[in-house]
């Protein structure tokens, strides 16, 4: 298969496409418009809602339950979840 110069643009054009996608979703989670507090150590895997010790943005933990990861839930609500801390663990 011969690569023209079209081809190397289409292909860079797209890959700019995509990273401008990822960066635009990379960083901490919109604060909710409810009155919220943030419970650590409860997020699922790939569900948490800021940057950890070992993260850089939202959604990026492997493994659920991690002590420093949160997830924004309504005030009130993390010391009634299982595992739920209003502080990292």
């Amino acid at each position: 298969m011969k690569i023209t110069n079209a081809t190397l643009f289409a292909a860079a054009t797209a890959a700019m496409s995509l990273m401008s996608v990822a960066a635009a979703n990379a960083g901490p989670a919109t604060p909710p418009s409810y009155e919220f507090e943030k419970c650590f150590g409860v997020a699922a895997g790939g569900q948490n809602d800021c940057q950890t010790a070992t993260n850089s943005c939202a959604g990026s933990v492997a493994a659920g339950g991690q002590g420093d990861a949160w997830v924004f839930v309504p005030k009130g609500v993390c010391s009634k979840i299982n595992g739920g801390s209003l502080e990292p663990k």
